[in-house]
């Protein structure tokens, strides 16, 4: 699950490179003196993500299904693993009472059932990392969905992600909307709940 915490990456936009365009761009022609520029009235805004992980209903919510599926395949596993220990335990119990072709046969078929279980064990493992791709792929689409209505409702043209990993390293309280975020993606995912069908739509549930 460490990976989650990632999935907002894709927020953070380079400021830098837009005004770096913006202002040669801007003196560009010959003779353009500083008090003709073009006077850039850029919004911009900030979301901490840690807080909008921590917080926002949906991803607490298929989280912990995502948790208590990787439990589930985790137990079914060890019951496995444990029924085909017996069964080695009990060939090396017994193995002085076998024929050399009857321990041939035994020990062939416990390879087998050992080279399957390491076959299910790995496809459990994909299984799993699929369904948190999965799961981080819709939380990023969520969530820039909603920024990208929000923006265009308030004139912002950037929202950067800010967190210890980000390249932002300072801002105003006044650019901080992530309560603003957070409360509106909880509305979001509470309307959709509350769908006539009173259930996650299909492509949001963790089965």
């Amino acid at each position: 699950m460490k990976n989650i915490s990632l999935v907002l990456n894709g927020v953070l936009l380079v400021a830098v490179a837009i005004l770096f365009y913006l202002h040669f761009s801007a003196n560009s022609s010959s003779g353009t003196s500083e008090t003709d520029a073009v006077n850039l009235d850029l919004k911009i805004a900030y979301i901490n993500s840690d807080s909008v992980l921590k917080y926002y209903d949906y991803f607490k919510v298929n989280r912990e299904k995502l948790e208590t599926k990787g439990k589930k395949m985790d137990q079914d596993f060890r019951n496995r693993a444990q029924t085909f220990q017996n069964e080695l335990a009990n060939y090396q119990r017994n193995a002085g009472n076998l024929t050399i072709n009857q321990a041939k046969a035994v020990e062939e078929d416990l390879a087998k059932k050992q080279q399957n279980l390491r076959v299910y064990q790995e496809s459990l493992q994909q299984e799993l990392m699929n369904e948190e791709s999965k799961m981080n792929q819709q939380l990023y689409e969520k969530i820039t969905a909603f920024l990208k209505d929000y923006g265009k409702a308030n004139g912002l043209q950037i929202v950067f992600k800010y967190d210890p990993t980000s390249d932002v390293l300072y801002g105003g309280e006044s650019l901080d909307i992530t309560q603003i975020v957070i409360e509106g993606l909880n509305q979001s995912y509470q309307n959709e709940q509350n769908q006539p069908d009173g259930k996650d739509s299909p492509k949001d549930s963790i089965k």
